[in-house]
């Protein structure tokens, strides 16, 4: 029998007033202003601790207790803003709001991210909103950007071809799968091909897998280059929640392409010349706009390096080459790709952090980096130790500070943070003995010899890389302290870093060894922990026993700074596709700031002034470089003027191309139209000539303001330049003069800059005085 309707409506009802019911509880934070101390004093633990007790005092008197009070805080601000962040019902927020000490109780809301952040951080987004400019270039749509690297992880919705028409019909390329049924392109990915005959030839053995007979990206460097240039919008892409919003190259519209020209990494290196000249070749054949290279080496007289020969047989045929300048910094004369049609990208940061703190036991707090996914229970400390004081029966001190395999005791190690030192052994690996070993977190100390440079990587434990001054203090705290405790904060990510940019220690630096009277490196873009795509062929630690997969990775090094460039020139390829690649590095070099966001001039990590020598023309601006006002342009006749200027002959210069040329007389190096001027063995004076096109206004009346370096005078003639019509062209000489006889044996450096009032268009100076 079916109960009636009444019946029905009347146990619903009864059954709501019996069920308890709960207030809902959200985390807001509790505005109480700024404290009221002496900025004059330094604030020590103690004051912290009072201003941290105040808060569980407050919110105790709401709540019943302090017991309470500590279970419901979270955060206590307690350094410059006063005030706390709890878990609270909605009656709690509204008794505490009305307190007279409290200024205000808000929710604690989530804030968008964007990743990668180097494109909000460069000009092309604004508080999550797409910048003109941008739109202006139509996101590089239908550029072909191509990328000689590890290969492409063909699957990643970074190389998504929902949303493409169809294959720009000037693509003569092909997909190349190999061994590989399962690798597909599409409109997005439209070609791939994988070079290995040179490696092969280098180290033995022959082809015995897909790994090697496929364009697939087992590395995840290839994956994560090719994404930063050209990957689409994809939202949601983090690592293990780091960074997360949305991922995205700098010409998300473009095509791209992958040629694989390395085989597994390795620490002496796996892109063989002979692959990447191949790779070069079918690239130029296939009609790729862009070509990115995110590899290099010592560098070679032109003749004798594979990536110079082949960028300028590229730049021939109007293909934009874009290179990293290589991770031998911070020593001068490390930068490699330093040919004149090349543009060389040194590494900076950007105004994100990957953090991760360092608690000690006596209320100090160190901040450092890692991304591990592996989490120390919440605010639970540990007992720390240095590597050396667990060390195994059998091992040198020496070996266990380097927490070497086997080093380690697992009787004295387990259930402890141990802190081991960098060097000798990789820094992922000592994480895994240390682990093997029984600790529950590592700290990772720089030595002396590595300074201030940290990164971050995906440990296998709780894990903290330090500088080397905080890691001092670290180990005076353990060695000053009975019982020593620490706990390792999970990794967050924390934006509005300043100054921002700043340059990468690893980043080498010039002056050119090859010429140096061509400048490099010639601009520096974002190369600390970019987050892209990645090959989901491997875990993030590329060790067999990871079993964790993660299709977007955080990476550092100028391989990451040169895609960030490279996607930009796809940008100014399709904005203005009758531009020269000379003309495109011209229009990113000129646009450059040299400022960071403190609108401070760029410093090193040591908080140093940098000079041009780490960031060339400063860091890249691209909305500036859409319409930079003028360009220095050069011809595929001025390279060769440029070979015979360094004393190549015809038969040299037949080497780089198949034209017949003669050298013209005279020829000077420093008479390269470069957008630069260096002059490494400075006599009495010099005077330099350069021709500048006009690509901005008309008509348009440009007036010259020059910075001298220390030491020189520096005289522009003529002082004006007027344009009447786009397309015109002005040449003007610059006189460059020691003021001091004997004075400047070192390089010095000074600016000149080209206004019309809208378009500053601004060239660095490198002199260096000789008897």
């Amino acid at each position: 029998m079916r109960a009636s309707p009444s019946i029905i409506r009347f146990i619903s009802i009864l059954s709501a007033l019996l069920i308890p019911t709960f207030a809902e509880k959200k985390s807001y934070v509790v505005y109480l202003g700024s404290h009221s101390r002496d900025p004059e004093i330094e604030v020590s633990a103690v004051e912290y601790e009072r201003v941290r007790n105040s808060h569980f005092t407050l919110l105790g008197s709401f709540l019943g207790s302090e017991e309470k009070a500590q279970e419901s805080i979270f955060y206590s601000y307690t350094r410059h803003i006063n005030g706390f962040a709890a878990v609270l019902d909605e009656a709690e927020v509204d008794q505490i709001s009305k307190h007279p000490d409290v200024i205000s109780v808000f929710l604690n809301r989530p804030k968008k991210l964007h990743t990668t952040r180097s494109w909000e951080f460069m000009g092309l987004e604004h508080d999550g909103q797409i910048q003109p400019s941008w739109t202006e270039a139509r996101f590089g749509e239908d550029a072909i950007i191509a990328n000689l690297d590890t290969g492409v992880w063909p699957e990643s919705k970074s190389f998504s071809d929902e949303g493409f028409g169809p294959i720009p019909p000037r693509w003569k390329g092909t997909c190349q799968n190999g061994q590989d049924p399962t690798f597909k392109c599409n409109r997005k990915l439209i070609g791939a091909r994988f070079f290995n005959k040179g490696y092969f030839a280098a180290v033995g053995g022959t082809v015995s897998s897909s790994i090697f007979d496929s364009p697939r990206d087992t590395e995840g460097h290839g994956s994560h280059t090719l994404s930063t240039a050209g990957g689409n919008f994809v939202p949601g892409a983090s690592l293990f929640g780091l960074g997360n919003g949305t991922a995205k190259g700098g010409s998300p519209k473009a095509r791209v392409v992958a040629y694989k020209v390395c085989g597994p990494m390795t620490f002496e290196g796996s892109c063989y010349d002979a692959d990447i000249l191949a790779g070069f070749d079918m690239a130029i054949s296939d009609g790729v706009d862009v070509i990115s290279v995110s590899l290099g080496g010592r560098p070679q007289p032109y003749e004798e390096d594979s990536i110079a020969i082949g960028s300028f047989h590229a730049v021939k045929h109007g293909i934009v080459v874009v290179c990293s300048a290589g991770n031998a910094g911070p020593d001068l004369a490390t930068v490699s790709n330093v040919a004149p049609w090349l543009i060389t990208v040194g590494a900076s940061t950007m105004d994100r952090k990957l953090a991760t703190f360092l608690n000690l036991g006596n209320n100090i707090s160190l901040v450092g980096t890692s991304y591990s996914d592996k989490r120390l229970p919440n605010n639970t400390f540990f007992p720390i130790v240095t590597a050396a004081s667990v060390k195994a029966t059998n091992a040198s001190d020496s070996n266990a500070t380097f927490c070497m395999a086997g080093c380690l005791d697992p009787i004295k190690a387990k259930g402890k943070i141990v802190v081991c030192l960098r060097g000798e052994n990789g820094i992922v690996e000592k994480g895994i003995n240390a682990a093997s070993a029984g600790a529950v977190g590592m700290v990772l100390a720089n030595d002396v010899s590595d300074g201030n440079e940290i990164s971050s990587d995906a440990h296998v434990l709780p894990a903290v890389q330090i500088r080397y001054t905080d890691g001092a203090a670290v180990f005076a705290y353990i060695n000053s302290t009975v019982n020593p405790t620490a706990y390792i904060s999970p990794p967050s990510t924390l934006l509005g870093i300043k100054p921002a940019p700043v340059m990468a220690p690893f980043s080498s630096r010039g002056p050119n060894t090859v010429t140096p009277e061509i400048f490099k490196p010639d601009i520096t873009a974002p190369g600390v922990d970019v987050i892209a795509a990645y090959s989901e062929a491997q875990g993030p630690t590329g060790e067999s026993f990871d079993k964790r997969r993660t299709p977007y990775f955080v990476e550092s090094g100028t391989s990451m700074s040169c895609p960030h460039v490279s996607g930009i020139a796809g940008l100014l390829k399709t904005l203005h596709p009758d531009w020269s690649p000379a003309a495109i590095r011209s229009a990113i070099m000129t646009s450059a700031r040299t400022r960071d966001n403190a609108v401070e001039r760029i410093t090193d990590d040591g908080h140093i002034k940098a000079t041009p020598f780490a960031y060339g023309a400063g860091h890249v601006h691209p909305s500036q470089a859409m319409d930079p006002g003028l360009i220095y342009d050069l011809t595929n006749q001025d390279y060769l003027t440029f070979l015979c200027s360094l004393g190549y002959n015809e038969t040299n210069i037949l080497l780089f191309t198949d034209e017949t040329f003669t050298c013209p007389k005279p020829i000077s190096l420093v008479n390269l139209n470069y957008p630069s001027i260096a002059v490494p063995k400075l006599k009495g004076s010099i005077t330099v000539t350069r021709t500048v096109k006009n690509v901005g206004s008309s008509p348009a009346t440009y007036t010259a303001r020059v910075v001298n370096p220390p030491g020189l005078s520096v005289d522009v003639q003529p002082k004006t330049l007027a344009f009447a019509t786009i397309g015109d062209q002005k040449s003007f000489n610059v006189t460059i003069t020691a003021t001091k006889a004997g004075a400047n044996r070192d390089y010095m450096f000074g600016m000149l800059t080209w206004s019309d009032g809208k378009h500053y268009v601004r060239s660095q100076i490198a002199v260096k005085a000789s008897d």
